[in-house]
């Protein structure tokens, strides 16, 4: 857990690229909350990420960002 919370925080530290994927080699979905325990994206949010246009890529990191802050 405790990487976990530094790849988290090294990541928030950096200007966001909302073209660039939030994975961070986490893949643990999360049976309670329905999101990945690394990224903090849904199934169909990471399902979504490769033919996401610009727009939804950028409301995805927005929906994560809310997230993160409510963690």
């Amino acid at each position: 857990m405790k990487n976990l919370q530094t790849k988290t925080a090294i990541a928030m530290l950096q200007p966001l690229d909302y073209g660039a994927s939030p994975c961070i080699n986490v893949c643990v979905m999360n049976a309670e909350s329905g999101l990945c325990d690394g990224c903090q994206r849904t199934l169909d949010e990471i399902a979504l990420w490769g033919g996401a246009s610009d727009a939804q890529k950028r409301t995805i990191w927005q929906l994560i960002l809310q997230r993160r802050g409510a963690s």
